[in-house]
C-alpha cells in the first residue's frame, strides 16, 4: 500500500491530505491565526465554579470561557497548584519533580468547589478546540506528547498502548521505561514505540523533559491568562502522529515548508528523509494528485461508492445519521442476502474513511441494509471494527441493534471538516457558490494561469461579485 502526505501551502493556510493508494483518507487545514490548538498549555484564571455541573469556567483569553469538568482536573491537581504557585513566586528553582513533595490525590467522587476557588491561577491544557458557540474544553492533567512516548507530570504510572497486542513486547517496554523514567513523571507508551530500542525512547523522553523545563521557566512572573507552551505546529504534529516506515512520499509545493518537514523527519526517522520531495510543476499540487476532485465528491450529502451503491450523510444537532443504499446496482449475486452483505461491506469501508475525512464526532447512527442471517451481521460488525482500527480518534462501536442499526461514538476534539460549496443567495432565492469556495477556485486557477509565460500579469483582470472583491482586497497586503 502506497501512503503519501500531500502538503499544499496557499497564502496563510496549509492543507494536508493523507492518501492511501491515491485515495483521500484524511484532510486537515492549518491557519496561521489559530490561537487555540489541542495540546496548547495556558496559565488561566478561574472565574467561577458551577456546583450543578461539577465544573468551572476559566479565562484562557478566548471570547468564551473555557470549560473544566471535575473529572478533567486530574488526581494530582493539588500538587500542580502548589507547584505553579511556588514557581510563579520564584520560590522553586529546581523544576525536576524528584524531590517535590506531592499533595494527596483528590477524591474521584468529590466536588469541584472543594478543590479550586474563583480567582485562583491554574495551569491547563486544551483538550478540545472551540466548536460552534462553545469555548475550549480544558484539562489540568497535563501531558507532553512525543514521537514514541507521552510524559505526564505528577504521576508515577507507566501504561502501554492497547494497540500493542504482544504481552512480551508490553512487558519489555514497561521494564525499559521504568529504568529511564524520571521520578515524579508518568509515561504512556505509544503504538509506534513497538520494537524501538532504548536509545530512541530515551532521546524522546529527554526532549519531553526539556519541554517541561521550558514551560516552568515561562511561568515565572507570567501574566494571566497567557500561552505557556505551543503544541507543535500542525505540520509537525501530523507527521509525529501519522508518519511511519510505510510512507512512500511526502510532497509539498512550498520550498521552505519542504525543508522544515525534511528537518523534522530527520529527527524522528532519519532513514526516511529521502521520501520528502519538493513539488514543482505548472499543475497545482492538489490537482496533480487528484485530491481536488475527491474533495468535491466526498463532502456532499450523497457519497457514491463502487457497484452503484451510495451513502446519505445527515448531520443534526444531536447526532450524525448515515444511510446505506444499494442504488441501481446490477444484481449478480444469487440472492438478496448476498447483495446486502456485499454492499454493506463496501459501505463499512467507505464510512470508516468518511469519519476520518470529515472528522465527524459525537453520536453516529448507521442504517445498513437489513440482513436476516446472524453470521452476516457478525461479519459486517467485525469488518467495520477492523476498518476503524486505523482511526486515531477514540471511538466505540456497538453491535447491531435488533432493528439493524449500528451505533457508535467518536471523539471530537476539533471542529468538523465541513466543506460546503453553496450558500443562500443574498440577492434572491436559491443557492450560490460561497465566496470562500470561489476564492479557492480563483487562487487555484490563478496559480495555474500565471505559471504560463504567455500571460501578462499587468493585462490580467478579474471581474467578480462585490462580496468576493471585498474578500480579495482585505488585509494589509491584499490577495
Amino acid at each position: 500500500m502506497n501512503k503519501e502526505i500531500i502538503i499544499r501551502s496557499i497564502n496563510s493556510a496549509v492543507d494536508f491530505a493523507l492518501l492511501h493508494d491515491g485515495k483521500l483518507i484524511e484532510l486537515h487545514k492549518e491557519k496561521d491565526n489559530s490561537k487555540f490548538n489541542v495540546g496548547d498549555i495556558f496559565i488561566a484564571k478561574i472565574k467561577k465554579t458551577i456546583t450543578g455541573l461539577n465544573a468551572a469556567f476559566l479565562n484562557v483569553g478566548y471570547e468564551k470561557d473555557a470549560f473544566l469538568h471535575y473529572h478533567d482536573l486530574g488526581p494530582r491537581v493539588k500538587s500542580l497548584i502548589k507547584f505553579t504557585n511556588l514557581v510563579q513566586e520564584g520560590k522553586l528553582k529546581n523544576f525536576s519533580l524528584a524531590k517535590f513533595n506531592l499533595e494527596k490525590e483528590i477524591d474521584k467522587k468529590g466536588t469541584i468547589e472543594n478543590v479550586i476557588k474563583p480567582n485562583q491561577t491554574l495551569l491547563v491544557q486544551i483538550i478540545k478546540e472551540p466548536i460552534s458557540t462553545k469555548g475550549p474544553r480544558i484539562s489540568s492533567e497535563l501531558s507532553f506528547a512525543g514521537r514514541f512516548l507521552v510524559l505526564i507530570p505528577f504521576s508515577n504510572r507507566i501504561s502501554v498502548s492497547q494497540k500493542i497486542r504482544s504481552n512480551e513486547e508490553k512487558k519489555r517496554l514497561k521494564t525499559l521505561i521504568n529504568e529511564i523514567k524520571p521520578k515524579g513523571f508518568g509515561v504512556i507508551v505509544r503504538t509506534v514505540a513497538q520494537g524501538k530500542k532504548t536509545a530512541e525512547l530515551k532521546t524522546d523522553l529527554q526532549n519531553l523533559k526539556k519541554q517541561w523545563i521550558s514551560l516552568c521557566k515561562k511561568m515565572i512572573g507570567a501574566k494571566t491568562p497567557s500561552l505557556m507552551l505551543n503544541e507543535l505546529n500542525r505540520t509537525s504534529s501530523i507527521l509525529r502522529d501519522l508518519f511511519d516506515d510505510s510512507f512512500t512520499g511526502v510532497y509539498s509545493n512550498n520550498k521552505d515548508l519542504c525543508y522544515e518537514v525534511k528537518d523534522y523527519i530527520k529527527q524522528i526517522a532519519p532513514k526516511k528523509k529521502s521520501v520528502v520531495k519538493y513539488y514543482k510543476s505548472d499543475t497545482p499540487i492538489f490537482e496533480h494528485f487528484k485530491i481536488e476532485r475527491q474533495i468535491k465528491t466526498a463532502f456532499g450529502r450523497t457519497v457514491s461508492m463502487s457497484k452503484g451503491a451510495y451513502l446519505i450523510i445527515e448531520h443534526t444537532e444531536a447526532l450524525h445519521v448515515i444511510d446505506v443504499n444499494s442504488g441501481n446496482r446490477s444484481n449478480k449475486s444469487s440472492n438478496q442476502e448476498e447483495t446486502a452483505l456485499e454492499v454493506n461491506l463496501i459501505a463499512a469501508t467507505e464510512i470508516a474513511r468518511q469519519l476520518r475525512l470529515r472528522d465527524m464526532g459525537g453520536i453516529i447512527v448507521i442504517d445498513f441494509i437489513d440482513m436476516t442471517v446472524a453470521e452476516n451481521r457478525r461479519k459486517l460488525f467485525n469488518h467495520f471494527k477492523t476498518e476503524m482500527e486505523s482511526d486515531r480518534a477514540k471511538h466505540k462501536v456497538l453491535p447491531p441493534s435488533k432493528i439493524g442499526l449500528i451505533q457508535m461514538t467518536r471523539q471530537r476534539v476539533r471542529p468538523e471538516m465541513n466543506i460546503s460549496t453553496k450558500e443562500d443567495n443574498p440577492n434572491g432565492i436559491g443557492k450560490i457558490e460561497a465566496p470562500i469556495v470561489v476564492i479557492d477556485k480563483i487562487e487555484n486557477s490563478l496559480e495555474k494561469i500565471l505559471k504560463n509565460s504567455y500571460v501578462s500579469k499587468s493585462k490580467l483582470k478579474l471581474h467578480v461579485h462585490p462580496f468576493v472583491a471585498a474578500y480579495l482586497n482585505k488585509g494589509l497586503i491584499s490577495i
